[in-house]
């Protein structure tokens, strides 16, 4: 079964979340739904960014690639249907 790491972006707020998951649009309707804590007070969410990975381990290791880098967040948070993934990502 494949693996997801994502990027939501707050409509109200312009926050960023980024998560992995198994289900994409189930996990994002739990955020918008109130149903995760960390995201429950920025809600609407709108799903910016997936990126499909074989493992629960490369989908993790991608979030946390995202949530450090400070040049993916500047761009998403500017201009997010423009933001590449690096070519060792595919």
């Amino acid at each position: 079964m494949p693996y997801y790491a994502y990027v939501l972006r707050s409509i109200s707020y312009k926050r960023l979340y980024y998560g992995s998951c198994e289900n994409v649009p189930t996990r994002l309707s739990q955020h918008n739904a109130g149903k995760v804590r960390s995201t429950k007070p920025y809600r609407p969410w709108k799903l910016i960014r997936t990126e499909k990975f074989d493992t629960r381990g490369e989908a993790r290791k991608r979030e946390l690639q995202l949530k450090k880098s400070g040049v993916a967040r500047k761009i998403f948070k500017e201009e997010p249907e423009n933001y590449m993934p690096p070519s060792s990502i595919g």
